[in-house]
């Protein structure tokens, strides 16, 4: 049974388990996470109506929309024969790169996070092509 202390009424771990049918570890992690904000009195854990309140307005990040990933593409040779690398800002400007060449067999193209350089594909130079080319 939640405690009323004037105007604040206080739940324990106890009464949320009862209430939310989560278990009490899940409770203490999302408290310790700081998922759901709350205080620690002795040993016991309380939370406010407001932190419920808040903890269920807030959006969770399946709701909030995916964030676009900018992408780079590096087109470089595959071995030591082809020194030649190029970054491309677009899909449009990687293909003309690519059909200047004359043997498309010794160039790749890493598509890469802009943002975090991380690479997010590597593809032969014809596979690209393929892919792209209307």
């Amino acid at each position: 049974m939640p405690k009323k202390i004037g105007s604040l009424t206080l739940f324990s771990i106890d009464d949320l388990h009862e209430s939310l049918g989560l278990s009490k570890m899940t409770l203490r992690a999302y408290l310790r996470d700081g998922k759901l904000k709350g205080r620690k009195l002795g040993v016991q854990w309380f939370v406010t109506e407001d932190a419920l309140r808040e903890y269920f307005e807030e959006s969770s990040p399946e709701e909030e929309a995916p964030k676009r990933i900018t992408k780079t593409y590096l087109i470089q040779g595959v071995n030591d024969l082809v020194s030649e690398s190029a970054t491309c800002e677009s899909v449009e400007e990687t293909l003309e790169v690519l059909q200047e060449q004359a043997i498309l067999s010794l160039f790749q193209v890493k598509i890469m996070n802009a943002e975090t350089k991380e690479v997010l594909e590597l593809l032969k130079a014809r596979d690209f092509l393929e892919r792209y080319q209307s």
